[in-house]
C-alpha cells in the first residue's frame, strides 16, 4: 500500500502504536538529553509533583515519533518530513510501566502552490496512555508526496 496526499481525508481519524515505557530508556533518555533529578532520581523525583520518577517531555516526544514513523511506514505513507510543531503540551506525566499509542486526526489538507509535487497535511495529535488519558498533545504539518500524474506526452 502507497499512502500519498490525495489519500489523506479531513477527520480522519487514525489510532496505532503500542509502546511500553521502560524504566532503563527513562533514565537513559534523562541521562543523555534531560538530566534533571525527577527523570533521575527516585529519592528526588518522590519530592516532586511527580510523585515518583517520570519521564521527561522530550522523551515522550521521541517515543511518539517512533510511533508515528512506524505507522506511516507500515501503512507506505510518502512522508517529506515537517515543517515543525505547534502547540505541543505536556498534559499528565508519563511514567516507566506506562503503555503508549497515538490518535491522530487529520485536520487540513492541501497541495502546495510552490512545490507541485507534495502538499501539507495538518493533523493534531494525543499521545495517550494504557488508561486512554492524553498525556502529549501537539498540532503540526506534514508534508506528503502528491501522487505521481501519468506523462501524457
Amino acid at each position: 500500500m502507497t499512502r500519498y496526499l490525495e489519500d489523506c481525508l479531513v477527520g480522519q481519524v487514525e489510532e496505532f502504536g503500542r509502546y511500553l515505557v521502560s524504566r532503563d530508556e527513562v533514565l537513559r533518555f534523562a541521562k543523555d538529553y534531560d538530566p534533571q533529578p525527577f527523570h533521575l532520581d527516585d529519592d528526588a523525583a518522590a519530592a516532586t509533583y511527580f510523585g515518583r520518577l517520570a519521564a521527561s517531555g522530550w522523551h515522550t516526544c521521541a517515543m511518539t515519533m517512533r510511533m508515528m514513523v512506524d505507522h506511516w511506514q507500515a501503512e507506505g505513507v510518502q512522508s517529506l518530513g515537517s515543517p515543525g510543531v505547534e502547540d505541543l503540551k505536556w498534559l499528565v506525566p508519563v511514567y516507566p510501566g506506562d503503555v503508549l499509542s497515538v490518535r491522530q486526526e487529520t485536520l487540513d489538507v492541501r497541495a502546495s502552490r510552490s512545490r507541485p509535487e507534495m502538499g501539507i497535511v495538518r493533523a493534531g495529535w494525543s499521545t495517550v496512555n494504557q488508561n486512554r488519558v492524553d498525556v502529549m498533545s501537539y498540532s503540526g504539518a506534514i508534508l506528503v508526496r502528491r501522487r505521481p500524474q501519468p506523462d501524457r506526452s
